[in-house]
């Protein structure tokens, strides 16, 4: 048996504490998963994993044998890559996890682009308010806001994220377009929940930063159905500029107290800190950072 298959096998069967999930993501079947595992144990003649029928968790050995090997597998997959370099092709699924307010008509068109480039790669988007574990649920790249990211994992800065104060014109025009922050006080919010759902945002960056106290009509952790809230003239809701472009552009939406009230956040690729990345992954994340530095949605 291929002690060097068997030895992949190990590494993602212990990252996934699965035997079903690892053979999915290396395209086995369960049992031929357990039998490289089965080869590597009689190999190094100690028990590597602790399986039950629910459950898979890593012996002391197992540990150990695992971060040795791992650093082997990643060294041997960098120079291979190396060497490579050039002529590899993108291939393959790439699994991203997307924030929800990223299903947008601006990305959705960087998306075609990228596929248009790229033909032989298949994009699988999780798209999702929650932060997902990439290497327990075998995504090889996320993109979101974030401040820090969760252990072992690195980030690349691809933009600053401007978010915007936005309501239907019909309901501005029903209730009056403030001139100052503080007009905003107890006016009807459309809460991200997560951030405000009660109601308490602080708006604008830096030494413009007020915080304002709204009256949250409707919370959710879905920017989408938040989105189409305000388009129906619920009330106020905090954006991203990418999210309601099109809206603005078409004239469902305003921006309010434009050069008050935006918030610039960062925005980051995050991914496994391994020194090989697969060429399918090096290609989107170069070719999404060199087009999201082109768009200017401010």
């Amino acid at each position: 048996m291929d002690t060097l298959a068997s030895l992949r096998v190990f590494l993602s069967v212990a990252d996934l504490r699965s035997f079903t999930a690892a053979a999915e993501r290396l395209d086995l079947s369960p049992a031929m998963a357990s039998k490289h595992l089965q080869h590597l144990e009689q190999r190094v003649g100690s028990r590597l994993l602790n399986r039950t029928s629910r459950s898979v968790s890593l012996t002391e050995t197992g540990a150990l044998y695992r971060e040795t090997v791992r650093a082997l597998i990643e060294g041997l997959d960098d120079v291979e890559a190396r060497i490579a370099q050039t002529t590899v092709t993108p291939r393959g699924t790439l699994k991203v996890s997307l924030p929800i307010w990223m299903a947008n008509g601006a990305f959705a068109r960087l998306l075609a682009t990228y596929r248009e480039k790229f033909p032989e790669v298949q994009l699988d988007l999780g798209v999702s308010g929650r932060i997902v574990n990439l290497v327990e649920e075998g995504f090889d790249l996320a993109l979101r806001v974030t401040a820090k990211p969760e252990e072992g994992l690195i980030l690349r800065k691809l933009q600053n994220v401007l978010f915007v104060l936005v309501a239907a014109p019909a309901f501005l025009d029903r209730t009056g377009r403030p001139t100052a922050i503080s007009d905003l006080n107890d006016s009807p919010l459309l809460a991200y929940s997560p951030v405000a759902g009660d109601g308490r945002v602080t708006l604008g960056n830096g030494e413009k930063a007020t915080p304002v106290h709204f009256r949250t009509v409707l919370k959710s952790p879905n920017e989408t159905l938040l989105l189409l809230a305000a388009r129906e003239g619920m009330g106020y809701t905090v954006m991203p500029r990418w999210l309601v472009h099109d809206d603005l552009a078409d004239g469902r939406l305003e921006r309010v107290l434009i050069e008050d009230v935006a918030v610039t956040v960062p925005f980051f690729a995050v991914y496994p800190n391994r020194g090989y990345m697969p060429a399918k992954t090096r290609s989107f994340l170069d070719f999404i950072a060199a087009e999201l530095a082109k768009l200017e949605f401010e």
